[in-house]
């Protein structure tokens, strides 16, 4: 066989379109037919490339106490809460127990979600890039700052709820619900997809 052929068929190959169907490429009485079966590709079959994400270490830092934090705010919602329901019940006559540690409790919880808060925009700022649980860590920011924005509000009110049992109530019930969506958003964190 001559090399002839071989190269006309390689030079035809190069000048294929991509969408080709197997066709004899040379044909004539000296040159035996030749047969090539082209794949067919698409654009939408190449995958892109995932970008490369670089965390700086005080992403990990920041993470370590963001995550550490939040297992300290269930106990404080518990102490809250029980205190809070003992001045609910029982206004001035509630134990002093619960007139001295629900303060405590409303500030620390404060303090918890101001240093979460800080520590959690943060790194979402510097993981925006990151697409994998973007989704996740959105919803999770979103009823973190729903929550935040409902105990502003609780504490807000909270001198006026010492006087009225109405305004108690509606502290109480804000303070409940947003106990309730930094709980949801907490778990989110936890179940991994």
């Amino acid at each position: 066989m001559s090399l002839v052929p071989v190269l006309l068929t390689a030079a035809l190959l190069a000048a294929a379109p991509a969408d080709s169907t197997p066709r004899p490429l040379v044909q004539g009485p000296l040159v035996a037919p030749v047969a090539l079966s082209l794949p067919v590709t698409s654009a939408d079959t190449v995958r892109p490339r995932r970008k490369s994400v670089t965390y700086s270490d005080g992403y990990a830092t920041r993470v370590t106490i963001h995550k550490t934090l939040s297992w300290a705010m269930l106990p404080l919602f518990a102490v809250s809460y029980a205190s809070g329901n003992q001045l609910l019940e029982k206004g001035s006559d509630a134990p002093e127990w619960a007139k001295s540690i629900h303060p405590l409790a409303a500030g620390g919880t404060a303090a918890l979600f101001g240093a979460n808060l800080v520590t959690g925009s943060w790194n979402l700022w510097e993981g925006r890039k990151d697409p994998n649980g973007r989704t996740r860590r959105l919803v999770h920011s979103a009823l973190f700052l729903a929550a935040s924005g409902g105990f502003a509000y609780a504490g807000s009110i909270a001198e006026e709820a010492e006087e009225n049992g109405d305004k108690r109530r509606l502290h109480r019930n804000v303070a409940v619900g947003s106990m309730s969506l930094s709980t949801a958003s907490w778990l989110l964190m936890l179940v991994k997809n």
